[in-house]
């Protein structure tokens, strides 16, 4: 399935789940603008070649990614009057649940003022269909597994996931009062090459190949669905194929949060495959072909035990079904790292 003939703005362009859906979007053929204020939350070079991959798989010219930041709203304006996109991708976060402990206001400019930047802009400028990403986190508390976007989720444990589920609040108040198609993905642990340097993989990967301790938070009685990133590709495109419309079987006094009165959804975007933190680092281990030293640590405030995605939303939505096994993807994740690692491109989060 392909996109024709549209004008797609993809915000956090540079990041691990932009640059992949970007090159996605390349094979469609159609006109990508990209926006990335390119921070230095973790190594920018990271970042750089990402683009740089870009680049070179552009042959057509297709693609420009500028070097914008969502909270300045005159310029994120001024794209939308300059390219005027059919649909808008919002990538764009300060991510990360620990970070948030001692830089509350970057999660506040960023995630809600930045996002509310993004609304207004697909409010003036008649935007046919708003995608944005939303977490696993704004489950918090709650105990049931798998996790279903039935669930109520209204006691997040971080910042980051307080502010998640704020996106989700403001996109369908915009959605319902000015009729903005909008999709809300909630993406579960995604890893993969040129993952996130401040995630699991990529810092256990990082500690294993240096010969340095690892932190093994809650003694390792903690899983993650874990999401290898052309699933989460897959989702996001497939899901710009089909617009939200108004759930004309919505009742009020029954509510389905997951769907709306407003062109509004909400889905859970995972591999339906939880795997124990022990056991990741085994496999990552026999991939590397290195022992890891792994020290034993308390759970971290605002960390989460277990995330198990439902999934049956999605896959009745979009016909959505993760490919990658976990095996295989540990597998291309750890080729990858090793050979990135030898250019010394990349060494360790700044």
């Amino acid at each position: 399935m392909k996109l024709i003939n549209k004008k797609i703005l993809v915000t956090g362009a540079a990041g691990f789940i932009g640059a992949a859906l970007v090159e996605r979007f390349l094979e469609d053929q159609v006109k990508i603008i990209g926006i990335d204020n390119f921070n230095d939350y973790y190594n920018p070079l990271l970042k750089q070649k990402r683009v740089e991959n870009i680049e070179r798989k552009d042959k057509k010219k297709l693609c420009k990614i500028l070097n914008i930041n969502l909270k300045d709203k005159n310029n994120l304006n001024q794209i939308f009057e300059d390219y005027k996109p059919d649909i808008v991708v919002n990538l764009a976060a300060q991510a990360g649940v620990r970070y948030s402990l001692e830089n509350p206001d970057t999660y506040l400019e960023s995630n809600l003022l930045g996002f509310l930047n993004v609304l207004e802009g697909c409010r003036n400028f008649n935007v046919e269909h708003l995608i944005y990403a939303s977490s696993s986190s704004v489950y918090g508390g709650n105990k049931i597994m798998p996790f279903s976007e039935d669930h109520n989720v209204d006691h997040p444990l971080s910042l980051y996931a307080a502010t998640k589920k704020s996106n989700e609040m403001l996109a369908h108040s915009y959605s319902h009062l000015f009729k903005i198609p909008s999709t809300g993905l909630r993406f579960f642990t995604v890893y993969g090459p040129f993952g996130r340097p401040d995630m699991a993989p990529m810092i256990f990967a990082d500690a294993i190949l240096n010969r340095k301790p690892i932190n093994v938070f809650n003694n390792g009685d903690m899983s993650r669905d874990f999401t290898f990133i052309s699933d989460i590709v897959d989702a996001v495109h497939k899901c710009c194929l089909k617009k939200p419309m108004s759930n004309k079987n919505f009742f009020e006094n029954r509510p389905e949060p997951s769907t709306s009165f407003a062109p509004h959804r909400i889905f859970n975007v995972g591999s339906n495959n939880p795997i124990n933190l022990i056991s990741f680092i085994e496999k990552l281990e026999d991939e590397l072909g290195i022992s890891a030293i792994k020290k034993m640590k308390p759970m971290q405030p605002g960390d989460v035990k277990s995330t198990f995605a439902d999934i049956t939303k999605l896959s009745k939505w979009i016909n959505y079904r993760p490919s990658t096994s976990f095996d295989k993807g540990i597998h291309l994740f750890a080729n990858w790292y090793k050979d990135y690692f030898k250019s010394n491109y990349y060494r360790k989060p700044s």
